[in-house]
């Protein structure tokens, strides 16, 4: 009897694998991009920073939504980044129960001197697809996520 490997090479990975190890090298790089640059940052607090500069104050669960965080997970996240200065927990103009997470004026800065970081790892990540790829990759990227979202 002839037993079949448990594991497939690499080049035979399933879709969902595959998104899995792709998205642990990016983690691992930027992590190591933070480290070389002397910032104390987990890869959460990384994209916690990214959406704040990018979309702009936000609640505490509408951040958590988007970078798939639970509350809990995002209550500690909040609670590190606001002790060393990087942001900011303020009334929301709508909801008095509710708080805007907004960066401060450090928070920025770290932001646009994580930039770059960012912008290597990606580049990186890239760097053996040719400019037309890299817009398909993305496409089908996109594609796909809106497949899952959509429940129709």
């Amino acid at each position: 009897m002839v037993k079949e490997p448990l594991a497939h090479p690499a080049s035979e990975e399933s879709l969902g694998v595959l998104l899995g190890l792709v998205r642990s090298e990016i983690v691992r790089a930027m992590e190591a991009e933070l480290a070389a640059l002397g910032v104390d940052l987990r890869f959460n607090q990384f994209l916690i920073l990214k959406r704040l500069a990018r979309l702009g104050p936000m609640t505490a669960s509408e951040l958590a939504r988007s970078i798939e965080l639970d509350g809990g997970a995002m209550t500690r996240q909040l609670d590190h980044l606001e002790a060393r200065g990087y942001l900011r927990r303020c009334p929301h103009a709508q909801d008095r129960r509710a708080l805007r997470i907004e960066l401060t004026d450090q928070g920025e800065a770290l932001w646009r001197q994580l930039t770059d970081c960012n912008e290597r790892v990606l580049a990186a990540a890239q760097r053996s697809l040719g400019e037309i790829e890299r817009r398909r990759l993305h496409e089908y990227l996109s594609r796909v996520l809106r497949a899952l979202r959509d429940k129709d």
